[in-house]
């Protein structure tokens, strides 16, 4: 792989240690966010995409991939002409799709890589990504993942990287409420929850999941991974994808309402095992 220089643009709880990976992997970086004061020497965002041959997009939602990419303005052709963009944020299918399409036209590449893990894998460079797009330009960077995933999955065209992150938050989102279900149970009942979460990891239900999050629920540490608020939206994408398939999700709605109700508690940017305290907050049935 022969870059001039990679664009990192998005340093927030995710992209700051993806950033900082490539860098200590030595790839020439150029980071920039929309938060002043995280930015390497970049006067603003159209002298990010001047000076890289490949801008890595780490953004919150579409609203923010759109406005750094100016799509739709009179700045979009020339900001990524001859580029590589790199989609490692979390959008709905149709977005993606349909911003193919548009950078294609505007003589660009466009690789989808949406990535499974939060910050924890982040920091490690543990993550997982699911690779879309033209192939050639999937493997003209496929290298680029190494210093920030330990896997790569070419998944298909566009947009079946992030269908595929979308399936993969189905289980994830299960398996986290599932548990938050399970300690709120298990304390209700007076049981020792290090006990627990002992026995959990003795058996077939053991996970890297499991080993994160198990202890974050018994010691009541909030602190975010992947907040409330980043689950409730992704839990949106995937039932608004569901819809277009004409599917139905039980557990994903009622996992939808939990997270909402966690959100309107106030602790949208707390983890999300911080689910739990919708669970704490419900009336108890009578006896």
């Amino acid at each position: 792989m022969d870059l001039e220089r990679v664009g990192f643009a998005g340093l927030g709880s995710m992209g700051e240690p993806m950033a900082r990976n490539l860098v200590r992997a030595g790839v020439p970086v150029l980071r920039w966010n929309r938060t002043p004061g995280k930015a390497d020497q970049v006067a603003d965002v159209a002298d990010l995409f001047a000076r890289c041959d490949v801008v890595i997009l780490m953004l919150k939602d579409a609203d923010a991939v759109d406005a750094v990419l100016d799509r739709g303005g009179p700045e979009f052709a020339g900001r990524v002409a001859g580029r590589t963009i790199v989609h490692m944020g979390t959008t709905a299918p149709g977005h993606s799709r349909a911003l193919e399409a548009d950078l294609v036209a505007a003589g660009a590449k466009y690789v989808e890589a949406p990535v499974s893990g939060s910050r924890v894998p982040a920091e490690a460079g543990e993550l997982v990504a699911m690779l879309a797009g033209d192939p050639g330009a999937v493997e003209e960077i496929r290298e680029l993942f190494g210093p920030m995933c330990r896997e790569t999955v070419y998944c298909g065209p566009v947009p079946n990287g992030l269908l595929m992150k979308l399936a993969v938050n189905v289980h994830l989102t299960a398996v986290v409420t599932s548990l938050a279900e399970t300690v709120h149970f298990a304390r209700a009942h007076g049981l020792d929850l290090g006990l627990l979460s002992d026995v959990l990891g003795a058996g077939q239900l053991a996970s890297p999941i499991l080993r994160v999050k198990a202890p974050k629920l018994v010691d009541e540490d909030f602190a975010p991974q992947a907040s409330i608020a980043n689950v409730l939206a992704n839990v949106e994408l995937i039932a608004a994808a569901a819809g277009d398939a004409g599917l139905e999700l039980p557990l994903i709605e009622a996992s939808r309402a939990l997270y909402a109700e966690t959100a309107r508690l106030g602790l949208g940017e707390e983890d999300m095992v911080a689910v739990i305290r919708a669970l704490d907050t419900r009336p108890h049935p009578e006896d």
